[in-house]
C-alpha cells in the first residue's frame, strides 16, 4: 500500500497540470448537471416491513387517487375572544377562505369546518383540511402563495388563521454559523501549517471535493428521489474530512521536508504513509456510512451512500490532487519548523519538547490515574443516556414564531392534544362475509380502549372491501401513552381479525413515527455488531494487533454514549437550549442514535489510526513502547488537535440550521468528535498502551502469516531508499572502475 501510494504521489506532483485538470474537469461536469437537473422532487419516505407502511400501500391500492402521499394543510380558525365561529360575519369569513382554498389547481379537495363538525365544543376554534395530490416538496409556489393569501384575507376580518401541515414545508436553512465553522477551520489551518498557502491547500481541496460530491446529489436527487437533509450531510462530513485528511497530508509532507528530502520525494513519503492512513481512516468511515443500509429504510440508505460517496472523492483528493498542489507551491510551503513569514518565528524553540510531547510523558508517567479521570467524565456525561426518549419531530417541536407551531397550539386547545396526532385504522376485509359488520365491530372495540377520545365511522372504498377509521388519542403525538394506544389497537386487531377475516391495520403519520422509532432500535444492534465488527478486522490488518483495535472500540463506545447523553440534555432536558437555539424540547430524533453510531464511529478511528501508526511505525522502528506513545504525541498530537478542532467548527457550524434534524446532527456529532479527540484518543489511549506495553502490540503468530502485509508505517519505502541507494553506489563504483 504505502509504496503504491509514494509512486501515486510522485506521479501527481510530476504532472500537477494533469492532475488538476481531471479534477477541475469533474467539478465543471458535477456542475453543469447540477444545474441542469430538474429540480428535486418528493422523497419518499418509507418504511419497509412495518404494518403503517403496509396499511399506506393498501391505501394506495384500494382507494386510487386519493393521493395519500400529497401535501395537506389544516388551516385553523379561532374567533376573537368573547365570539363564536359560528356568528355571522364568522362564519362567513371561515366559508369564503374555504370557498378560496378549493380554486388552486393542485387542490384534491377542502373540507368545510361547519359541514364537517371540525368546530370545537366551545365554539371558538375550527379547521379546514386541503389535500393537495403532489407531495409538500412538489407543491408549486402558486399554491403556496394562494393558501396564505386566503388564510391573510380571513385575518383581516379579525379571525385569528394559522395554518398547520406539510404544505407549506420548505427547505431548510443552515444559517450564517456553517460560513463561521469554515473560518475557524482556516484559522486554526493558519496556526498548524504557519503559512497560508499551506493553509489554503486544504480548504480548496476540502471545497472542491464537496463542490463535486454535493453537486452530483442535486444532479441525480430528482431521478434518485434524495432529500434536501441528504446534500446536508455530505456536506457536513464532506467538508470535515477533506479538510482533515488534506491536513494530515500537508504535515507529513512538511515533516520530509525537515528531514532534507527534496520535495518530490517529501510528496512521495507523505502519500505513502499519512495517504495509507488516510485510506483505512476512509474505509472506517464508508464502511460506517453504507452500513447504515442494514436498517433497511431507503431514506437512510441513501443519505449514507451520498455521504459515502463524499469521502470517497475526499480520500481521492487527498492522494492526488494534493501533490499536485504541493508542486505547485513549491518553497512557499516550508519545512516543519522552519520560521514563517506569517509568524516571523520558530513555533518550537530547539530543544524543547512541543506540548504534544510533554503531555504524552505526563501521560506516561500516570497511566492510571489519567485512564480513571476519563472514564469517569464519560460516564457522568453519559448519563442522561438512561432517560433517552426517542421519537420524529412533528410540528409541536417548531419555533414558536412558525404558522404550523401556532396552527399546532390552537388545535390542542381547541381539541386536545391528541387531535394533532390522529391515528388511521384500515381494514382489509376483502375475505369477510360482512365487511360492514366487520367495521362496525372494529370501531365499537376501539372505542372500549384507554387513552381514546373519538372513533369516527368507517368509510369504505368503491368495492366496499376496504374501509378506514380515524382515532383521535387524548395525548400528544410523541407520548408514550400514544405508542402503547398503537400497540393496544394492534393487539385488539389481531382478535377481530380472527372473528372476522379482517385484517386491522393501524397507520397515519403518527404511527409510522412510532415503526420508525422501534425499527432503529431491533437495528441497533446488529447495525453496530456489522460496523465495529468489519472495521476491527480492517484495524487489526493495519496495527498488527489484537488488542489495540479492541480498545479502539471500546474507547469509541465511552464517546458515543457520552455524546448522546449530551445530546438528551441539551434537546431533551433543556439545558444549555437557549444557547443553541433550541425553542422546543422533545424526544430525540429516532434516527440520531444509530446515526451517531455510524458516523462518530468513522470519524473516531480517523483519529485512532492516524495517532497510533505513528506510535507503531516508532515501536517497528525499535523505540520501546512508552517511548513510542510519547513519540506518536511528538509528531501526531498537534495535527490531531487541529483536525478534530476543524471537524468539530464545520459541525458546530450547522447548528445554526432551521431544520432540527440537521441542528441535532450538527451538535451530537460535534461534542462526540470532542470527547473521542480530547479523552478517548488524547488521554484513554495513551494510557491503555502505556499499562499494556509490549503486549499492546501482541499479534498470534498463525495470525500475522494469515493477514495481508498492507504497511501503514512506510517499511516498504525505508527498503526501497536502500534499494535505490545500493543501486547509486554500484553506479559510482562503476564509474571508479
Amino acid at each position: 500500500m504505502a509504496t503504491f501510494l509514494y509512486r501515486l504521489g510522485r506521479l501527481a506532483f510530476r504532472r500537477r497540470h494533469f492532475v488538476a485538470l481531471i479534477w477541475v474537469a469533474l467539478l465543471t461536469l458535477a456542475g453543469v448537471g447540477a444545474a441542469s437537473a430538474p429540480a428535486a422532487g418528493n422523497s419518499s419516505f418509507s418504511i419497509p416491513g412495518t404494518e403503517a407502511q403496509k396499511a399506506f400501500d393498501l391505501l394506495e391500492e384500494r382507494f386510487p387517487g386519493s393521493s395519500a402521499d400529497g401535501a395537506t394543510a389544516r388551516v385553523v380558525f379561532q374567533a376573537p375572544d368573547g365570539h363564536k365561529l359560528a356568528d355571522a360575519d364568522n362564519k362567513a369569513a371561515v366559508e369564503q377562505a374555504v370557498k378560496e382554498l378549493g380554486t388552486g389547481s393542485e387542490v384534491v379537495s377542502v373540507t368545510d369546518p361547519f359541514e364537517t363538525k371540525s368546530v370545537s365544543e366551545d365554539g371558538s376554534v375550527g379547521y379546514a383540511q386541503v389535500r393537495y395530490e403532489v407531495s409538500g416538496m412538489e407543491l408549486e409556489d402558486s399554491s403556496k402563495e394562494a393558501l396564505e393569501h386566503a388564510a391573510d384575507e380571513a385575518r383581516e376580518t379579525g379571525l385569528t388563521v394559522e395554518i398547520g401541515g406539510d404544505a407549506l414545508q420548505a427547505t431548510p436553512e443552515t444559517g450564517s454559523t456553517e460560513i463561521i465553522g469554515i473560518a475557524v477551520a482556516a484559522v486554526v489551518l493558519v496556526i498548524t501549517l504557519g503559512s497560508l498557502v499551506a493553509a489554503g491547500l486544504p480548504l480548496l481541496t476540502a471545497l472542491i471535493g464537496v463542490g463535486i460530491g454535493v453537486s452530483t446529489i442535486t444532479a441525480l436527487a430528482n431521478a434518485l428521489e434524495l432529500g434536501s437533509t441528504t446534500s446536508t450531510l455530505a456536506m457536513m462530513i464532506g467538508l470535515a474530512v477533506g479538510i482533515d485528511y488534506a491536513l494530515f497530508i500537508v504535515s507529513r509532507y512538511r515533516a520530509e521536508l525537515a528531514e532534507g528530502r527534496d520535495r518530490e520525494e517529501a510528496v512521495g513519503r507523505a502519500a505513502g504513509t499519512a495517504g495509507s492512513a488516510v485510506v483505512f481512516a476512509g474505509l472506517t468511515v464508508v464502511i460506517a456510512l453504507v452500513g447504515l443500509s442494514v436498517v433497511n429504510i431507503p431514506m437512510l440508505t441513501k443519505m449514507g451512500i451520498a455521504a459515502a460517496g463524499t469521502v470517497v472523492i475526499a480520500v481521492l483528493i487527498a492522494l492526488t490532487m494534493i501533490p499536485a498542489l504541493l508542486g505547485y507551491a513549491g518553497r512557499k510551503v516550508q519545512p516543519a519548523g522552519e520560521k514563517s513569514k506569517l509568524f516571523g518565528r520558530k513555533r518550537t524553540p530547539s530543544g524543547k519538547p512541543n506540548m504534544g510531547t510533554r503531555w504524552a510523558s505526563f501521560v506516561v508517567r500516570r497511566p492510571v490515574a489519567v485512564l480513571l479521570f476519563g472514564i469517569v467524565g464519560l460516564g457522568a456525561a453519559a448519563v442522561p443516556v438512561t432517560s433517552l426518549e426517542l421519537g420524529l419531530p412533528d410540528d409541536g417541536s417548531q419555533p414558536t414564531s412558525t404558522t404550523q407551531r401556532r396552527a399546532y397550539d390552537l388545535l390542542s386547545e381547541g381539541f386536545g392534544p391528541g387531535f394533532n396526532g390522529p391515528l388511521m385504522v384500515v381494514g382489509d376485509a376483502k375475505g369477510s362475509a360482512d365487511p360492514k359488520a366487520a367495521a362496525t365491530e372494529v370501531a365499537d372495540e376501539i372505542k372500549d380502549l384507554n387513552g381514546v377520545v373519538t372513533v369516527t365511522p368507517a368509510t369504505f372504498n368503491k368495492s366496499g372491501d376496504t374501509f378506514t377509521i380515524t382515532v383521535i388519542p387524548d395525548s400528544k403525538p410523541s407520548s408514550t401513552e400514544t405508542e402503547d394506544l398503537v400497540h393496544a389497537i394492534r393487539d385488539t386487531g389481531a382478535g377481530i381479525e380472527a372473528d372476522t377475516d379482517t385484517e386491522v391495520l393501524v397507520s397515519g403519520t403518527t404511527a409510522m413515527n412510532i415503526d420508525f422509532s422501534q425499527k432503529m432500535n431491533d437495528a441497533l444492534i446488529p447495525y453496530l455488531a456489522l460496523v465495529v465488527g468489519l472495521a476491527f478486522l480492517l484495524l487489526i490488518a493495519v496495527f498488527r494487533s489484537i488488542l489495540v483495535p479492541l480498545k479502539a472500540a471500546l474507547g469509541f463506545l465511552l464517546s458515543v454514549l457520552a455524546a448522546l447523553g449530551a445530546v438528551v440534555a441539551v434537546f431533551q432536558w433543556g439545558w444549555l437550549s437557549g444557547l443553541m437555539g433550541v425553542e422546543e424540547t422533545g424526544p430525540i430524533m429516532s434516527m440520531m442514535p444509530i446515526f451517531m453510531v455510524g458516523v462518530v464511529f468513522g470519524l473516531a478511528m480517523d483519529y485512532e489510526v492516524f495517532l497510533v501508526t505513528r506510535m507503531r511505525e516508532a515501536y517497528v522502528h525499535g523505540e520501546k513502547p512508552s517511548q513510542a506513545v510519547v513519540t506518536g504525541f511528538k509528531h501526531g498530537a498537534r495535527v490531531v488537535t487541529a483536525a478534530a478542532v476543524i471537524m468539530m467548527a464545520v459541525f458546530a457550524g450547522f447548528i445554526g440550521s432551521s431544520e432540527s434534524m440537521v441542528k441535532m446532527i450538527g451538535f451530537g456529532l460535534a461534542i462526540a468528535v470532542f470527547f473521542d479527540a480530547f479523552v478517548v484518543r488524547m488521554a484513554i489511549v495513551p494510557a491503555v498502551l502505556a499499562l499494556l506495553g509490549k503486549k499492546a502490540w501482541w499479534l498470534p503468530k498463525w495470525l500475522d502469516r494469515a493477514l495481508p502485509n498492507v504497511d501503514v508505517e512506510g517499511e516498504g519505502l525505508t527498503r526501497l531508499s536502500e534499494a535505490r541507494a545500493t543501486d547509486a553506489d554500484e553506479d559510482k563504483e562503476l564509474v571508479r572502475a
